[in-house]
């Protein structure tokens, strides 16, 4: 509700000062506000308990949640860096205070929301979440910049550079969690475990001979299953 809000202040600055940056962040932060809905919906399904058609519950939602939100940020961070490309193709006048005013007040904005998120629980699908604030924070950081330098020396080229700058930061954000993402999703094991090492302590167990099938995946941020076949050496207790 406060990056929905703030894009509606924004939106407004941006009609009255003429500014195309402050009505794309705009644009930008109604779409995060989504995304941060779609995280929180997620985060409250995931609670759910399991059900006769779904034995593992719902914790692979959050996952789900994260992808959309990585795959979504990926397409906003080529979308500014076109625009990005044109506005440095051809400049186009900003007003230098009113950019830098919004965007101090932005970054006030998304640092509180971004504690509060880093406060929680640490989840893919909260990760998700944060990275979108972090690139409303780091928009904010760019436009205070841009709008600073062409206050006081008229550069307006600066605004699309510094777009851009923060776009390949994102960017690389988002690869990584995209990265861990399709792990849980193709079910492979977490990065955190070995295998090798789980099959060596279970052939160590007393009474247990050998250690076949053994499989170890993800159900959710918080949840990792593990089946395998042993072999012991009697069944008597």
């Amino acid at each position: 509700m406060l990056t929905l809000g703030f894009a509606g202040v924004e939106a407004a600055a941006g009609f009255w000062s003429g500014s195309l940056a402050l009505l794309g962040d705009a644009g930008h932060m109604v779409t995060d506000g989504a995304s941060l809905g779609l995280a929180a919906f997620a985060a409250w399904l995931s609670q759910r308990p399991p059900t006769q058609r779904h034995t593992y519950g719902y914790g692979r939602v959050e996952t789900l949640a994260a992808l959309f939100n990585v795959v979504f940020m990926v397409v906003v961070v080529v979308g500014i860096s076109v625009v990005a490309v044109g506005r440095i193709l051809e400049p186009a006048a900003v007003n230098g205070e009113a950019v830098t005013l919004v965007a101090a007040l932005g970054l006030l904005l998304n640092v509180a929301v971004a504690w509060l998120l880093m406060r929680g629980e640490q989840t893919m699908n909260t990760r998700g979440a944060l990275l979108h604030v972090l690139g409303d924070l780091l928009g904010s950081v760019a436009a205070l910049v841009s709008g600073a330098v062409v206050m006081w020396t008229g550069w307006t080229t600066v605004d699309p550079l510094l777009s851009m700058l923060i776009c390949a930061l994102i960017l690389a954000s988002s690869l990584r969690l995209l990265r861990e993402v399709l792990q849980a999703l193709m079910e492979g094991v977490p990065h955190s475990l070995s295998t090798e090492q789980i099959g060596r302590v279970l052939a160590g167990v007393a009474g247990v001979a050998s250690v076949h099938d053994l499989h170890i995946w993800t159900l959710s941020s918080k949840r990792v299953a593990l089946s395998a076949h042993l072999i012991v050496e009697s069944l008597e207790q």
